[in-house]
């Protein structure tokens, strides 16, 4: 393996830090919203405009509805598990260089 020029892995450590920092304002913005979706108005306006019974009935049983929470607060420990290492491989960076 060739040594690469030390642009080029400056290239790729910003654009690195750029797909974390997008990754983790997708799972902040994905997280609240399924976090708080379920139990808001447009949760149910929205199940109301859903002919099928069975799935309206299912959507609308709060198991359901924490489920989706649930799934909202996966994604919100997520982006805080990848904020805390990009902060700490910015800090070890730093100390390196």
């Amino acid at each position: 393996m060739r040594p690469q020029p030390a642009g080029l892995q400056l290239r790729r450590m910003r654009f690195s830090s750029l797909g974390r920092l997008l990754f983790v304002f997708y799972c902040v913005e994905a997280g609240s919203f399924l976090l708080l979706a379920p139990w808001s108005m447009v949760w149910d306006r929205t199940l109301a405009e859903i002919s099928l019974g069975a799935f309206y009935s299912f959507l609308a049983h709060p198991a359901a509805r924490g489920a989706v929470s649930g799934f909202g607060l996966v994604h919100l420990v997520w982006a805080a598990h990848d904020l805390d290492l990009w902060l700490k491989l910015r800090i070890e960076a730093r100390k390196s260089a």
